[in-house]
């Protein structure tokens, strides 16, 4: 079985195989998304979740085809007119340009590649609506910690703030009193097939959403946020749902409560201070983001002093270890190596040894 660092597709958390088992076992691949057996099960979702994440009550957790869907929905759902973003790499900048082909007004703040924003030089328009915080950038292995996204809803209180936690959750302590929305896709963190996206969205969304609506406002059909709502209330969906990968969703949250979501914090900042630091001792490799306080600790970003594909391809012939290539134009000279649960520190020390021996 080969071992993949790669950022999304990521490697299958240990337990989902058996947990997909079951679901065939149970033949939950046929069951109707109406029936008191699906209830149960998106129930079962919501309360680990819930757990996990220390979801208040004022939010829902609903579930969407994929977290790009996502970005979509919030903006129809929230933004009349402004929408604010946070651009520093290729998928904040898709946020920012999904609202613009919805034909709002975005705003922006933008900062070069591999760089990262604190709380206290974000100016938001007075206008926007919506300000759109990425906790970490897949694309640049920078990330946002949770406690400048919260300063930044501190000091705009009257606008949703909206989280993109994709190649993150559970990673970043988010306290949702301070966070209207967030939303991830299943496929990175939390180690499963792709398929499925997860969006929580408080009450506040919900209300402006009805407000665009009664005004004759375009907010979507079917995954509209007062359709999902109306259907979340008797955990239901207003269309058939990837069923499977809800429940397999469900039981993954609940081995992470079993762990304990601290000490899944705890051991991946352990495992990316061995992989930094290995990097700052390296002769072939340096740390992309140099703000230390920006480097994310879920996706990791080295510079290869020699082509990135030599790399990749030498250490999937000789360890069967796969890792990701750089993004966009840094494709050929960057690595990016996730560090997410499925992998464990033994897997992460044993990649250190094949990239120290390049």
């Amino acid at each position: 079985m080969s071992t993949f660092f790669t950022p999304g597709p990521a490697a299958l958390f240990p337990t989902v195989q058996s947990h997909y088992m079951e679901a065939f076992r149970l033949n939950l691949g046929s069951i109707s998304h109406r029936s008191a057996a699906f209830r149960k099960i998106y129930q079962h979702a919501d309360e680990q979740l819930r757990e996990l994440f220390a979801l208040p009550k004022s939010h829902a957790v609903l579930f969407t085809g994929s977290a790009t869907e996502v970005w979509e929905r919030i903006i129809m759902n929230t933004v009349e007119h402004e929408s604010f973003h946070l651009v520093n790499g290729s998928f904040s900048k898709k946020f920012f340009d999904f609202s613009k082909d919805l034909h709002k007004y975005a705003n922006s703040m933008h900062k070069p590649f591999g760089e990262g924003f604190d709380a206290a030089e974000v100016e938001v328009p007075e206008y926007a609506e919506l300000i759109c915080c990425t906790a970490n950038e897949t694309s640049s292995g920078v990330q946002m910690k949770a406690s400048e996204i919260h300063k930044i809803k501190k000091a705009n209180k009257d606008k949703f703030v909206a989280v993109d936690m994709v190649s993150s959750a559970p990673y970043p302590n988010l306290d949702f009193s301070l966070v209207d929305s967030a939303f991830f896709s299943v496929q990175k963190s939390f180690g499963m097939p792709a398929g499925l996206g997860v969006w929580f969205a408080n009450e506040a969304m919900l209300e402006k959403s009805e407000r665009m609506k009664k005004h004759e406002g375009i907010v979507g059909t079917y995954h509209s946020l007062p359709s999902l709502w109306e259907n979340y209330k008797n955990f239901e969906t207003p269309e058939t749902p990837n069923v499977m990968a809800i429940y397999v969703l469900g039981k993954v949250a609940e081995d992470f409560n079993r762990i304990g979501v601290e000490n899944i914090r705890k051991e991946t900042d352990k495992k990316a201070k061995a992989l930094y630091d290995f990097a700052k001792k390296s002769d072939n490799f340096e740390i992309f983001v140099e703000n230390e306080n920006h480097r994310s600790a879920t996706v990791v970003v080295l510079n290869c002093k020699e082509g990135s594909s030599k790399v990749i391809n030498t250490i999937k012939e000789r360890s069967d270890m796969i890792i990701g290539a750089g993004y966009g134009k840094l494709k050929e000279t960057q690595i990016r190596i996730a560090n997410f649960p499925a992998v464990n520190m033994d897997q992460v020390q044993a990649l250190i040894t094949e990239l120290g021996s390049l």
